[in-house]
């Protein structure tokens, strides 16, 4: 459904995206992730057609972002972290206002107003003006306009930012309910958003993808070993379904974490059979989940570690 190909943004001397590349399929809801700076709100622009790229290519829905803009206008919604919305419009007069940008027919602007009305919660609230809404409300106002003409693709940027707990909440909801009729991207640097609403993470820095990541506890294994050697790191890190093997500084002398790519817990039998091949002696075996949060700063170490390498 979207696809990014050495997609690179410039500004001035900035290199802002740095030949990013990615995909996400139809139904999927993605996060994009990245500290501030990452280069997301940037991404978003040009893939809504906002900015162009610098180089490099991005197709929505098999269209071309930038020589079939127009066509890739009319499958996407796009909630832009400022929502674009009148205060002084009522609510279904905006939305007609806006499906009418969208070239919405006559026949089905009706039925397109009511639909996108009943899906974010605001079929009571339609004749209301927008500028005495709460700032929930107006949010669900933002989301309505990016549903209005039933884009294949909704990208949203920074969702919830401003809002109270309870309003994140509903929002998050509704969002979560999109998933399968529509193709999700969020945008955000924040955690518990990406963990609350997504299948999947994008995790970019500098411009660049550091990782594409499922939503799910990660699982690492810790070994205690009698003696490490590296024959034994490396026959461990080349058993099929290990990420990663390395000794532990600054806890118990010859402790080794085993990082998995995915829930893999029946490794753990061949993991300890290796390493008793490899003559390490095993005294102790642990398992350790890692969540969302611990992930991101494991791999925003890494790639602080890879630039700093490279410079």
């Amino acid at each position: 459904m979207i696809e990014v190909t050495e997609l690179t943004k410039i500004f001035g001397h900035r290199l802002a995206i740095d030949h990013l590349n990615f995909k996400i399929k139809a139904g999927e809801i993605v996060g994009f992730l990245g500290p501030n700076g990452a280069g997301k709100s940037t991404t978003m622009k040009i893939l809504t057609g906002v900015m162009p790229a610098s180089s490099g290519t991005a197709k929505i829905a098999g269209y071309d972002v930038f020589d079939e803009a127009r066509e890739v206008k009319k499958n996407i919604g796009y909630l832009p972290e400022m929502p674009p919305i009148y205060f002084d419009m009522l609510v279904d007069e905006y939305l007609e206002f806006v499906a009418k940008l969208h070239y919405v027919t006559k026949s089905n602007l009706k039925s397109s107003i009511d639909r996108s009305l009943e899906k974010t919660g605001l079929t009571e609230v339609r004749h209301r003006v927008i500028g005495n809404l709460s700032k929930g409300y107006r949010q669900r106002v933002g989301l309505a306009q990016a549903l209005v003409h039933d884009p294949k693709v909704l990208i949203l940027d920074e969702p919830t930012v401003g809002l109270d707990p309870v309003q994140i909440i509903e929002i998050r909801e509704l969002i979560k309910s999109l998933a399968g009729a529509h193709t999700v991207v969020l945008s955000t640097h924040i955690l518990p958003e990406v963990t609350a609403t997504c299948e999947r993470i994008i995790l970019i820095n500098k411009g660049t993808l550091v990782s594409e990541e499922m939503i799910e506890d990660r699982i690492m294994f810790q070994m205690l070993v009698k003696s490490i050697n590296e024959n034994g790191l490396k026959a461990l890190k080349s058993i099929p379904g290990v990420k990663d093997v390395h000794s532990v500084v600054g806890v118990e002398e010859g402790t080794i974490s085993i990082e998995l790519n995915s829930m893999q817990s029946e490794l753990r039998g061949r993991l300890i059979e290796v390493a008793m091949q490899e003559k390490m002696g095993v005294l102790e075996f642990s398992s350790v989940k890692l969540n969302l949060e611990e992930i991101f700063l494991k791999l925003s170490a890494a790639d602080h570690a890879m630039m700093e390498k490279r410079a």
